[in-house]
């Protein structure tokens, strides 16, 4: 069982047949930051998508959470819904720091490794203005951080408003002593060796309008193998402003590394 957090991880599940795919969220969004690609690759996958503690209706945790807590539970998420199955790992930010440390505890379960919303920053420097910010303005503090996950250009749509308040509405379950918890691992140092651990197939989407995206060359580099792609105009949350891109790059990736599965063939987006 996972360390210092009070029960099992919520988790929703797409899907019926194939691989197993899972998907960990950013901060500050939850589990349906994922719709598009849960919708989408639950055609050929069996999705599970995971709230972190403190998110959705996921447990609270206690101090001194560390990532490799995270990670633990979310390896048993997994394992209550598909028992000692092998997974995709996808993250984005919060997400991607964590699925590295989910490979390093399983690798052997690892198939393949694609983050997005995420760069080289080890001390996560960004976590103490975001812990003030909890403290100050308490858990509707992730109204204004949603937009900041956002490109520019995307923020200023209704639907950018629309996935704001959807998270939002669900602050009621949300704990914010957890969330500043999961920042203050953050700020841990990694063990030594975790990037170079990692041996499975492995890309970086980076939006082009993301504040990490030049840092995710970085991050290539300290990884053996690593591919990225850029989607252009994209901000952090890049799944949820260009899902065509996103899962056009997820499929190539898959496809060249002999992981996507048979079945219905996946359509190339129209521009």
């Amino acid at each position: 069982m996972a360390e210092r957090i009070h029960g099992p991880l919520n988790y929703e599940l797409t899907g019926h047949s194939g691989p197993v795919m899972a998907f960990v969220h950013p901060n500050p969004l939850d589990l349906s930051c994922w719709l598009y690609q849960t919708t989408h690759f639950s055609t050929w996958f069996r999705c599970v998508a995971i709230d972190i503690p403190g998110y959705g209706r996921s447990p609270k945790a206690d101090p001194g959470l560390t990532v490799d807590d995270i990670a633990t539970a979310c390896w048993e998420a997994i394992d209550d819904a598909y028992p000692g199955e092998n997974a995709i790992l996808l993250g984005c930010s919060t997400g991607a720091a964590i699925v590295p440390y989910m490979h390093n505890l399983q690798p052997e379960r690892t198939k393949a490794i694609v983050v997005c919303g995420t760069g080289y920053n080890p001390g996560a420097n960004f976590a103490p203005r975001r812990i003030e910010a909890y403290r100050e303005h308490g858990i509707d503090y992730r109204w204004d951080y949603t937009f900041q996950d956002l490109s520019p250009a995307f923020r200023a749509t209704p639907i950018a408003n629309y996935f704001a308040n959807l998270f939002a509405e669900r602050n009621v379950y949300a704990d914010v002593d957890t969330i500043i918890y999961q920042f203050e691992a953050r700020m841990q140092p990694h063990p030594e060796g975790h990037y170079q651990k990692i041996a499975v197939p492995m890309v970086i989407l980076s939006g082009s309008e993301d504040n990490a995206h030049q840092s995710a060359f970085e991050l290539q580099r300290q990884i053996k193998d690593c591919e990225l792609r850029v989607l252009p105009g994209a901000g952090h949350a890049c799944q949820m402003e260009q899902p065509w891109l996103f899962d056009k790059y997820v499929v190539e990736f898959l496809t060249r590394h002999g992981l996507f599965p048979d079945g219905p063939k996946p359509l190339s987006p129209a521009f």
